[in-house]
C-alpha cells in the first residue's frame, strides 16, 4: 500500500523531474523482469521525483492488465521507497478500474489515467470514466489530457470538486490557450505535468504557465543530461536550455520524426545505445534501424560534454 497521500504525491512530483521507464522485453517479447529491475535500480540513483511504471513509454498499450500489475509490483519492489512509483491505467472503464485497484494493492503511490481505448466521447461520458477510476481507489490520480480524452476546464473543475484524489493534470496536446484556461480555473488545486513527446522542447514556456514538471523520456538513457537540463529550466537559464535543445534534443527529434511510433522506439534505441539493451518494442511498433542506432550512439556521446560545459559556465 502507498504511504503517500494523494496530495503528498502530487506535491512531491511537482517539485522535480519525472520519467517513464521502458518495459524491457526478451527476444520472444515476454517481460524481461531482470533487466527491468536493473534499469529501475540504476535510475533511482539520479535526482528524479517520480517514475511511472507501465506508462506510455513503457508500452502500456501493448501490456495485458496482468502484465501491468506485475510491472508495477516489480517497480515498487525494486525502488524500495527511494522514488515514488506511479502506474499507468486505461482502456475501458471496467479494465481501468481493475488496473487501478491492482496498482494500489501492489503499493503504487499514484496513477496516470491514459485515454480510453479508441472511442470518442462527450464530456459527460469522459467525466463518468474519470470519476469511476477515482472512486475505485484511494490513490492520487493524474488525468492525461490528449487525443480522445480532452477534458474542458469546466469538466475538470467539476471532477475536482467531487474527487479529492484527482490531483494532477498532464498535458499532451500543447494547446497554450487551453493550458492557460485550465491553470487560471484550477490554480494550485492540481499539479501540472508537461506530457508532450520530447517535453524538453516545451519545458521553458510551460514553466511560465505554472507547469513545474514534465515527463522526460530521455532520462531513460541520458539521466545526467536530463536532470541537468531540468535544473537549467527551473533556474530559467535560457542559454543552457537553448544549447541543450540545439545540440541534443532537436537532433534527437529529427530521428524520432522519421517513422510513426518512434517516440517510444527511440527510447528503446537509446537504451541499446548505452549498453542497457531492453529488447525490442512490441508490435505494432517497429524498432530503429541499426544505422539509426549508430546515429543515436554518436548523439548520446555528446550529451555529457555538452552539459558539463554548460554547468561550468553557470558556476
Amino acid at each position: 500500500m502507498s504511504k503517500m497521500t494523494p496530495k503528498e504525491m502530487a506535491k512531491h512530483i511537482g517539485g522535480g523531474l519525472l520519467s517513464f521507464p521502458v518495459t524491457p522485453f526478451k527476444a520472444d517479447l515476454s517481460f524481461d523482469e531482470t533487466q527491468f529491475r536493473e534499469n529501475m535500480d540504476w535510475l533511482c540513483g539520479y535526482d528524479v521525483a517520480g517514475l511511472f511504471a507501465a506508462g506510455g513509454t513503457g508500452e502500456f498499450f501493448s501490456l495485458t492488465p496482468d502484465e501491468v500489475a506485475r510491472v508495477t509490483a516489480v517497480a515498487v519492489e525494486e525502488t524500495k521507497g527511494r522514488v515514488p512509483v506511479l502506474a499507468g491505467t486505461g482502456y475501458g472503464t471496467a479494465i481501468a478500474t481493475g488496473i487501478a485497484q491492482a496498482a494500489e494493492k501492489a503499493g503504487a503511490d499514484g496513477l496516470l489515467l491514459l485515454p480510453p481505448y479508441l472511442v470518442n466521447s462527450e464530456q459527460a461520458g469522459l467525466a463518468a470514466h474519470v470519476e469511476a477510476v477515482c472512486k475505485s481507489t484511494k490513490l492520487g490520480v493524474i488525468v492525461y489530457n490528449r487525443d480522445n480524452a480532452m477534458l474542458t476546464p469546466e469538466t475538470l473543475a467539476q471532477l475536482c470538486e467531487r474527487n479529492a484524489n484527482l490531483v494532477g493534470y498532464k498535458d499532451g496536446v500543447g494547446d497554450i490557450e487551453l493550458m492557460t484556461r485550465v491553470y487560471s480555473r484550477m490554480g494550485d488545486r492540481l499539479t501540472y505535468v508537461g506530457g508532450l513527446p520530447t517535453a524538453e522542447t516545451f519545458a521553458l514556456p510551460y514553466l511560465e504557465m505554472g507547469v513545474t514538471t514534465y515527463s522526460s523520456a530521455v532520462f531513460n538513457f541520458v539521466p545526467e543530461f536530463a536532470t541537468a537540463f531540468y535544473a537549467a529550466v527551473r533556474r530559467r537559464d535560457r542559454a543552457a536550455v537553448d544549447a541543450g535543445l540545439r545540440h541534443f534534443i532537436l537532433p534527437l527529434i529529427e530521428i524520432r520524426n522519421r517513422k510513426k511510433g518512434y517516440p517510444v522506439s527511440i527510447v528503446k534505441g537509446g537504451m541499446k545505445a548505452i549498453g542497457r539493451d531492453s529488447g525490442p518494442v512490441r508490435p505494432p511498433l517497429t524498432d530503429l534501424t541499426e544505422s539509426e542506432i549508430s546515429e543515436l550512439k554518436a548523439l548520446v556521446a555528446t550529451s555529457s560534454d555538452l552539459f558539463a560545459k554548460v554547468r561550468s559556465a553557470a558556476e
